[in-house]
């Protein structure tokens, strides 16, 4: 019966008739009225084009954040360093977390934030909260409500990855970006590590020539901290790897290489295949910790998903890209983070990131040249106090002034809703093909066809780069 529906909205959405008429199908529809249930079938126009847009200007950004467990209280302390931008709310499940986080701003200096607690609290935040920019750091399952709740209450989004679960989900974030004009950036964050913003310069230079196969990772032991009581609340982390099976966690990897692409801007993602191990270690982790302690029984006899996922695509102009994710073997820390062009080659794992421009690889002094010449203003801006501010060596807190950079002087953001999409939709993508022998699986066009005319992301700082940092 619900394939039969999708088919029959999926007519209605492609008839003749309506696009003869000129009547956009289920335009009429609204964002509160549509069922999602079909909307992986939903082929409807772009209602706006969020890629280049420049919401107003905001002279002082006040921001609230949602989430203060693993990455909140980071995300707060790198934005007590930017100036133009005012912390008014702070919002966590359990209350205690949301006070423990107000001790930052106190030695920062900065005033008291509204604080907000429990199952709902989040929801209070979006509709009382005089906030601009809702800053969203909770588990997986939370983050598309969050984002859209507060675009609707008019918002914009900024939300940890993957911005969204399901395909259901990825559409329901561009739709409500389209129809509020607000932002839904997912914080991508390695997509402004020192190595990518180089290669994603240099490849906009032309130093790799065409590029044509790209790869990248997220292969990380995370075993103990995934079984951790005190590590993931409510242990939400474990429970994701063990209800579903695919490449859970893709954008690591696929962002900064989707960027040196020009992935919804130049070239789309057509299709992929994925493929996954067997289970080798999560449940016999799962035993063996029961074992001891019966808090674990219920993680016993799960369909964990494979140790090693590995999907392949194909963009619209015939180019490749491979992404792997891997949480459980003990293998050093990789997001690979390899472009291979018609002219050259880079690769950042394993240590040191090397790149060719022939058949060798470049010298160690030659590589700094590079550094020199290529880095982008950006990095050149900003990076050196990134490093002493920290967060993941400095890379988020680059995003956070870049974010912060470009709200207060009215610029387009380099990662919009329709990256948020794409780069999570390879989660539900990868878990149907691993699903049903590696079958093929279309990939949506988020944009709607206008990936076709969508510029590049912008590599300077024209406009802006007027965005002050406190002494660190």
């Amino acid at each position: 019966m619900a394939s039969n529906r999708r088919k029959f909205l999926r007519n209605i959405a492609l008839g003749s008739g309506a696009l003869t008429a000129g009547i956009p199908a289920l335009a009429k529809v609204t964002n509160d009225e549509k069922d999602w249930s079909s909307s992986a079938a939903w082929q409807g126009k772009q209602q706006f084009n969020m890629c280049g847009y420049a919401a107003p200007k905001l002279d002082k950004v006040k921001i609230a954040f949602i989430g203060l467990g693993m990455r909140g209280p980071g995300a707060v302390q790198r934005m007590s360093h930017i100036e133009g931008v005012e912390i008014v709310a702070l919002c966590d499940k359990y209350a205690d977390r949301a006070s423990k986080a107000q001790k930052i701003l106190e030695k920062a200096g900065l005033p008291k934030a509204k604080e907000y607690s429990g199952n709902d609290g989040w929801k209070a935040l979006c509709e009382n909260s005089d906030a601009d920019l809702i800053y969203i750091t909770t588990p997986w399952s939370l983050h598309t409500p969050i984002a859209v709740y507060a675009m609707k209450n008019g918002k914009h989004a900024a939300t940890e990855v993957p911005a969204a679960r399901t395909l259901d989900e990825c559409w329901e974030l561009v739709e409500t970006s389209e129809k509020t004009k607000q932002h839904c950036m997912m914080l991508e964050n390695c997509c402004y590590d020192f190595f990518e913003q180089l290669t994603l310069n240099m490849s906009r230079q032309g130093m790799f020539g065409e590029l044509l196969h790209a790869e990248g990772a997220y292969i990380h032991n995370l075993l103990d901290l995934n079984f951790d009581k005190n590590g993931y609340a409510d242990m939400w982390r474990l429970r994701e790897n063990a209800s579903r099976n695919g490449n859970l966690y893709p954008t690591h990897g696929l962002g900064p290489i989707a960027q040196c692409m020009n992935i919804n801007r130049g070239d789309k993602m057509d299709h992929l295949v994925s493929l996954s191990t067997n289970d080798f270690q999560m449940a016999d982790e799962a035993k063996k910790r029961a074992a001891a302690d019966s808090f674990y029984n219920e993680f016993v006899g799960k369909p964990y998903r494979g140790n090693m996922n590995t999907t392949l695509i194909r963009t619209a102009k015939g180019k490749s890209i491979m992404v792997q994710h891997d949480v459980t073997s003990p293998r050093p820390y990789s997001r690979i983070h390899l472009i291979s062009g018609t002219k050259g080659v880079a690769s950042k794992w394993p240590d040191p990131a090397r790149i060719a421009l022939g058949e060798e690889w470049m010298k160690e002094e030659e590589l700094k040249e590079l550094y020199d010449k290529y880095s982008t203003p950006l990095v050149k801006y900003v990076g050196e106090i990134a490093k002493k501010v920290g967060g993941h060596g400095g890379m988020d807190f680059i995003m956070d002034w870049r974010l912060i950079d470009c709200l207060r002087n009215g610029l387009p953001l380099d990662q919009d809703v329709y990256d948020a999409a794409l780069w999570s939709a390879i989660s539900p993508l990868s878990e149907k093909s691993v699903a049903n022998k590696s079958r093929t699986q279309d990939v949506p066009d988020f944009t709607r066809g206008a990936w076709q005319n969508n510029k590049p992301v912008s590599l300077t700082l024209d406009g802006g780069g007027n965005t002050g940092i406190k002494k660190v």
